[in-house]
């Protein structure tokens, strides 16, 4: 059976050929035939037919300002289309290898790998237990395209969908054909430039976008099969909650001052409503599905006992639905859930508390459904929706608060002085004991909503507590129950926020904890001293009974960007992969369950990269089956815009957890031979003292700026959030997604590669290439690290870089960009021969889309560069400027 009717190729040539037609009609034949000399100008270089890039120059250079913003326009625009289209393809492919029962990191292969390792039904219920995954979405300014233009894409990917997997007449066809035809001309006419930088409510919409079309119906979808798969083979395991869903938009204070405690209220208010919205419109299809006739079918006891108190509590609408409903109980039953959701938050009594509630009601159908010989019907209509409800609550995602570390200790200082305690003059062992007595005690010490003559920082994170009380006691605790402390460092910068916590009836010993407190360790200096910290925190009485509350699981927060950006991407992923080890030694002393929280970013050189993987590479030690990492930017899109590509990811990352936390029960500490780790200890500190050299060089600050667009990005209306910590030009106080944005659109992905090769050579010193392959080999992480920095030099263009350092003072190109191609074309070199491959890519699709992909790119990169020599441009040059880091994020998949 012929699942699809179309293929990639032909695709993107007819959309291609569409795109065409539009620029040539509402542009101009001679914005098209410039276009068109652009576009086989750089195939034919990238072919070999052409020596030199001189007539893409050539153009280029000639262009006038009406000209350069329609070919900003039309390849930017193209690389939207065929981004849709390769995403038809990954959808082509999975649905094909489902078909044929060949498709990799399948919820079969899951359960496949469990029965292989001769797991019994005790095993697998075990392993299935622990388990538990929490994506967690962000507001980071990474995603450059506008809401508008999103919206017009999907409808687009969904015309695609149809054309390729319907079976349609030539007039059907042709008539959605016109469709897409509409949508590109539409789409050519809506500026691809924001006004206008988008506030935060903005980035919790978009968040919420993905959750409620998206998400909620998927995982219902993978629950249902999982089950099934699971049966097969293990007929008496209970699948449990296996997943959860989170969210920093609206809730991350760190760095955005626009992140208010009003804000927050409207983001939890508005994703209580839209997902009690999304519970009423399903149990109005389910009232449809149960018209089960009461005289023909005995629902039993229970459910006549559930109906009943309904009635009492709901009088008035039980004497409607027995008057509507006479002989159908089922649709009694869900009309009082449905009024029942409405008031939850309504002034009206007698709304459900909490999902408990809601979850038992579709219990007793779902028991009665069975008990009637309806299994089929329970499973088909009931069972996913209670997944969805054990999911997504009544909050739809739980928000995070996040803030830096340096807010609380200042709000806390202001407020012990307020009540004659010096807390600045303190040492670090007294600000632990004066907060631990302050917690311990019953009397409270500082009023949160009047706390006297403070500074504005401490009146805000003074409020925003006072607030949390309100939020918990409004949405329940589940909704926002978590806190996460930027640039941790001390003991006390986690007792900060449990004494603040307390002050505002959050929390209250040893009997009630409502906040998960977690630490971000992102520097050096905090990851090494991690012992120090979690260990007095362990040991602390106040904290110890806070842990208790909360079932004795510590959640730890690693910061990737960050330690890449400090490190470099060598140094950093190896100080990652130690201290998670070393963190997994410190809970395991102390009895404590580790949930670790991946701080990943959407690139390579952040964390980035196919997240299954990386769940696999973990060490053993830190695999406890809960999860927590962030999602954000172009990654978000990628991963949960297409329905059966989130289905599909959400399928891989549990295949991989359940098999990671199979593989550390079995083997509860990785063994990684003293060869292996002494090697990598000479090539992460060869690395970093390299990266390091390159980063305090005189002038490299100065050269990053002239040689790539970072002036223009940090303009760009990406993100709510500033650009940079503190508005100075240093590479410490940049933020880590402008750093790798940046070098990502001059196609020198330094991030992602700088310093492998001195590492590797600092190493081979005295140790062998055929060490570094068995390492390749046989080691997850060695492999998976290797592997991803394979990608980003496989992304890098040393020729297209060249153009950007000529922006540079010859001086300053003289003196970074042979040290950087120097370091690329040897990094190159040992990647090849360690990994034993021909091309940087293992995979024969990215190679075919990088090849699809890079002639387009190619004259974006000429535009901009061209417009950044400008010492002086017009309002609508700097338009056209801004046009091409949008078309050239496109067309690379990612920012930063």
């Amino acid at each position: 059976m012929e699942l699809h009717t179309r293929d990639v190729r032909q695709d993107v040539r007819e959309l291609g050929a569409l795109l065409g037609d539009v620029l040539e009609d509402q542009s101009s034949t001679a914005a098209f035939e410039t276009v068109e000399d652009l576009r086989t100008s750089a195939i034919a270089y990238r072919a070999g037919e052409t020596e030199s890039r001189q007539s893409l120059h050539d153009v280029v250079d000639r262009l006038d300002p009406d000209s350069e913003s329609a070919v900003a326009r039309a390849f930017t625009t193209y690389f939207e289309l065929i981004n849709l289209a390769e995403e038809r393809e990954r959808v082509r492919a999975n649905r094909e290898a489902s078909q044929a029962r060949t498709l990799e990191d399948s919820l079969e292969e899951t359960v496949e790998a469990l029965s292989e390792a001769d797991a019994d039904t005790e095993d697998v219920q075990a392993i299935l237990d622990d388990v538990l995954i929490e994506p967690t979405f962000t507001a980071h300014p990474t995603e450059a395209r506008r809401k508008t233009v999103k919206a017009k894409l999907r409808s687009i990917a969904q015309d695609l969908e149809v054309l390729d997997e319907r079976r349609m007449t030539d007039k059907e066809a042709d008539q959605r054909w016109k469709e897409v035809d509409a949508e590109v001309t539409s789409l050519w006419q809506t500026s691809q430039v924001r006004d206008r930088r988008p506030e935060p409510q903005d980035e919790a919409r978009n968040v919420q976008w993905y959750l409620e079309n998206i998400l909620f119906d998927v995982v219902g979808e993978v629950y249902q099969e999982f089950e099934d798969v699971v049966h097969e083979e293990y007929p008496d395991v209970s699948v449990p909650k296996l997943f959860e869903f989170r969210s920093w938009a609206g809730s991350d204070r760190d760095g955005n001052p626009f992140v208010t405690p009003e804000v927050t209220t409207d983001t939890l208010e508005r994703q209580r409503d839209v997902v009690i919205a999304k519970y009423l419109d399903a149990l109005k299809r389910l009232s449809g599905v149960l018209s089960q006739d009461g005289r023909r079918v005995d629902v039993g006891d229970a459910l006549r006992e559930s109906i009943e108190a309904d009635r009492e509590r709901l009088p008035v609408v039980g004497e409607e639905v027995e008057a509507r409903y006479p002989d159908e109980p089922y649709r009694q039953k869900l009309k009082l859930m449905r009024e029942r959701l409405r008031r939850i938050s309504d002034v009206r009594p007698d709304g459900y508390t909490d999902p408990a509630e809601l979850l038992e009601d579709l219990d007793d159908i779902h028991e009665s459904l069975c008990a009637t010989g309806a299994e089929q019907v329970a499973a088909t209509y009931v069972e996913p929706l209670r997944r969805q409800v054990d999911t997504f609550g009544f909050t739809l995602a739980s928000l995070d608060l996040r803030d830096h570390q340096e807010n609380h200790t200042e709000a806390v200082s202001e407020a012990f002085a307020e009540v004659g305690v010096d807390y600045d003059a303190m040492d670090e062992d007294e600000r632990v004991e004066v907060l631990t007595e302050a917690v311990l005690q019953k009397e409270r010490l500082v009023d949160l909503d009047e706390p006297g003559d403070v500074s504005d920082t401490a009146e805000r994170v003074l409020r925003r507590f006072s607030k949390l009380g309100d939020w918990q006691r409004e949405y329940g605790v589940g909704a926002i129950d978590t806190y996460c402390i930027s640039m941790t460092e001390e003991p006390s910068h986690v007792l900060e926020v449990l004494f603040l916590a307390d002050q505002a009836g959050v929390v209250s010993l040893p009997d009630h904890c409502g906040l998960d407190i977690v630490p971000l360790l992102e520097t050096e200096s905090a990851l090494n001293g991690a012992r120090r910290i979690m260990g007095t925190l362990f040991e602390n009485e106040a904290y110890e009974q806070a842990l208790a509350a909360r079932n004795d699981v510590q959640e730890i927060m690693l910061g990737y960007s960050d330690s890449n950006k400090e490190n470099g991407f060598l140094a950093a992923n190896w100080d990652l992969y130690k201290n998670q080890r070393r963190l997994a030694s410190i809970t395991e002393d102390f009895g404590v369950t580790m949930r670790l929280f991946h701080g990943r970013g959407g690139s390579i050189s952040r964390g980035g990269g196919p997240m299954n993987r990386a769940m696999l590479a973990l060490p053993n030690e830190t695999v406890t089956g809960q999860i927590k990492f962030t999602e954000q930017g172009e990654a978000i899109a990628e991963k949960y815009a297409n329905p059966r590509i989130a289905e599909r990811n959400l399928e891989q990352m549990l295949n991989a957890q359940v098999r990671a936390r199979r593989n550390a029960i079995r083997q509860p500490e990785e063994e990684v031979p003293e060869e292996w780790a002494d090697a990598m200890d000479t090539m992460a500190a060869a690395a970093r003292e390299e990266y390091r050299a390159l980063l305090e060089s005189e002038g490299f600050v100065s050269y990053f700026e002239q040689a790539t667009p970072i002036t223009v990005i940090e303009d760009l209306n990406l993100g709510s959030r500033p650009a940079s910590r503190s508005g100075e030009r240093t590479v410490e106080d940049l933020r880590a997604i402008p750093w790798v944005f940046s070098w990502t659109q001059s196609r020198c992905i330094l991030p992602g590669w700088y310093a492998l090769a001195s590492g590797i050579e600092a190493y081979l010193e005295e140790g062998d290439v055929e060490t570094l392959k068995e390492m390749y080999d046989e080691w997850p992480f060695f492999r998976t690290t290797l592997d991803r920095a394979t990608l980003s030099l496989a992304r890098t263009d040393v020729e297209i870089a060249a153009e950007y350092a000529d922006l540079a003072d010859s001086e300053l190109r003289e003196s970074f960009f042979p040290r950087l191609s120097d370091e690329y074309d040897r990094a190159v070199d040992h990647a090849l021969t360690i990994c034993g491959r021909d091309s940087l890519l293992q995979r024969e699709w990215l190679e075919e889309s990088l090849s699809r992909r890079n002639p387009y790119v190619d004259p974006l990169n000429f535009l901009q560069t061209h417009l950044l020599a400008q010492t002086h441009r017009t309002p609508e040059e700097e338009q056209t400027l801004r046009l091409t880091v949008k078309g050239i994020a496109a067309g690379m998949k990612n920012t930063g």
